[in-house]
């Protein structure tokens, strides 16, 4: 594991570009297409725009698939939709062909989103191993991560698949890669910052024993891959 503390937010999202930038640059080199992983809410909304601003010119988009490691399960239209922040901030403004954007059919009921979504992986992946080259994560005050919260399911689910969860604090359904399938990328990125995400963070990175149903982050260890924490100072202020 690798742990990055920055100053500032905008020194954050700018080596997490660049970070960003050079396994796209080495996947398309190898595979000729990099495969992203694409984390929602609003954490990564201002990565987003560096990319699609700063970074446009610095790589072959075209070679480029998304995907998304959940989503809420509302309309397409809905702005807490992670799809549609995606589309509007990143996506659209680099013209990504639809071919190249997995979205997670929400008009779906949720256990037939999660496979649904599953179906389209397994497809791109020619019926192989899913191996993303990247997965980008965010992280909640709670510790949970992609849509694997305290006390679920999912965090039980040692399946490589796509899940459908009912979180009953939110009193709603997601749509979730499970952490074994997220472990098998080839990189896995956090990306955390702010003083609400402290405590939790804590407890992830800090805490010898794993409590993986109060801390589901505990849970991302890529097998083969690597993990690398992009956070600020305000975040790792109690880690020791």
């Amino acid at each position: 594991m690798n742990l990055l503390v920055y100053k500032t937010l905008d020194e954050l999202n700018k080596d997490l570009a660049d970070y960003i930038i050079k396994i796209a640059e080495m996947s398309i080199e190898e595979d000729d297409k990099f495969d992203f992983v694409l984390t929602g809410g609003s954490s990564p909304k201002a990565l987003y725009q560096y990319l699609a601003t700063e970074c446009q010119h610095r790589i072959d988009w075209g070679k480029v698939y998304f995907f998304f490691g959940d989503e809420r399960n509302v309309a397409s239209t809905d702005e807490n939709y992670n799809g549609l922040m995606a589309k509007k901030t990143l996506l659209d403004p680099l013209n990504i062909k639809e071919d190249h954007i997995f979205y997670v059919n929400t008009s779906l009921a949720p256990e037939d989103a999660a496979a649904d979504y599953k179906k389209a992986l397994d497809k791109h992946f020619k019926n192989q191993e899913i191996n993303f080259d990247l997965v980008l994560l965010g992280m909640g005050d709670d510790a949970h991560t992609a849509s694997i919260f305290p006390g679920t399911d999912l965090v039980e689910n040692n399946k490589a698949t796509v899940a459908a969860v009912y979180v009953e604090k939110l009193n709603t359904h997601r749509i979730s890669l499970t952490a074994p399938l997220i472990n098998q990328a080839d990189h896995v990125a956090f990306l955390v910052f702010g003083e609400n995400k402290a405590e939790a963070i804590k407890h992830v990175i800090g805490d010898e024993e794993k409590d993986f149903s109060k801390y589901p982050s505990q849970l991302i260890n890529p097998v083969d891959g690597k993990l690398t924490w992009f956070t600020d100072e305000a975040t790792t202020s109690l880690l020791t």
